[in-house]
């Protein structure tokens, strides 16, 4: 019953998201004429402004990723890569499906599909660094670690892009990472590598090369924000990373069992914390600075969290509380 809820709840959602993808769409074919691709504007010279809506995207795509612990936990006996891949897999669908009701052309230029292969590369491996991170360290470490993602985003928007921040604007930045480490129980005491598969320096690096890809893959999609409408690039991001993932996924198969449950929990992680959520952050980060759009995606710590509560009844420690705050507060400096 309560898998039931959860799902009809977050259903509810998807019909109002899709007059807000239209709007994000028009927008975006306006900039452009049919088959043609305008270069972005000198980007040096382009005042980075605080859209309403792309903050809205954000925090609703923000919600959506939230979703993707309980579904985790309801998708047994499924392995982290099968997971990884049918979520692409069931986004890439959904997307396309979007693109094709808005009427978007979905096909990549032949000159475009190694920049595509790239991002979607990127993609498959920050997915495959967080799953291979939790086999060697605690999920503590890799929570707080995947999530200093901030810090790379800001670093390749000011490298790439062109779009630095304050200076005093770091230091909201740097709290809010303070607040995730809080939150997740940050705990670094083991550095040694145990023959029982424990290894604190390797899963911690995982970790960090995790944050660094999905820092690229924030980046990459504010970059061709000129170039593609959303469904285009969403469709394409995620179906080259799920072809990353196919000569793994033959290896796993058909070595377990199939439930019925499982599987739609698994589809269910493909359409809400992926196919949606993941598809408005892309969109937000179209229209707001990269690390806006990333600092906020950090409180899908705070929303899963607060799902736990509501949904598996399990209570976070006074820690957890504390580290929600401080990351509230760090986020509240950096877009004030």
């Amino acid at each position: 019953m309560q898998q039931q809820k959860a799902l009809s709840t977050i259903s509810a959602k998807v019909h109002t998201l899709l007059a807000s993808y239209q709007e994000l769409n028009d927008t975006m074919k306006a900039k452009s004429a049919p088959g043609e691709e305008p270069l972005a504007p000198p980007t040096s010279t382009v005042s980075v402004k605080h859209s309403k809506s792309g903050l809205v995207y954000v925090c609703i795509g923000t919600f959506f990723f939230s979703t993707s612990a309980i579904f985790v936990r309801w998708s047994q006996p499924f392995n982290s890569f099968e997971i990884a891949f049918w979520r692409l897999a069931t986004a890439t669908l959904l997307v396309a499906l979007m693109g094709l009701i808005t009427h978007q052309r979905l096909l990549l230029k032949r000159s475009q599909i190694p920049r595509f292969l790239f991002y979607g590369f990127v993609t498959a491996l920050h997915f495959v660094f967080y799953i291979a991170s939790l086999s060697f360290t605690t999920i503590a470490h890799t929570l707080a670690i995947t999530y200093t993602s901030p810090i790379f985003v800001t670093l390749f928007s000011a490298l790439v892009l062109h779009e630095p921040l304050p200076l005093r604007k770091y230091f909201g930045i740097g709290l809010t990472i303070i607040g995730v480490a809080i939150m997740a129980g940050f705990e670094p005491h083991y550095t040694a590598c145990s023959l029982h598969g424990q290894c604190m320096i390797l899963g911690d690096g995982l970790a960090v090369l995790s944050a660094l890809c999905f820092s690229i893959y924030s980046i990459a999609g504010r970059g061709e924000r000129d170039r593609h409408p959303l469904f285009r690039y969403t469709t394409n991001v995620y179906g080259m990373a799920a072809l990353w993932l196919v000569p793994v996924i033959l290896f796993f198969a058909f070595q377990h069992a199939y439930p019925l449950a499982a599987f739609g929990a698994v589809v269910a992680l493909g359409v809400f914390p992926l196919g949606l959520g993941h598809t408005l952050y892309n969109a937000s980060i179209r229209r707001v600075h990269a690390t806006y759009a990333n600092l906020i995606a950090t409180q899908e710590v705070t929303g899963g969290v607060l799902l736990g509560i509501f949904l598996l009844h399990e209570i976070p420690p006074f820690t957890t509380i504390i580290g929600m705050l401080v990351t509230l507060v760090g986020i509240m400096g950096v877009l004030l």
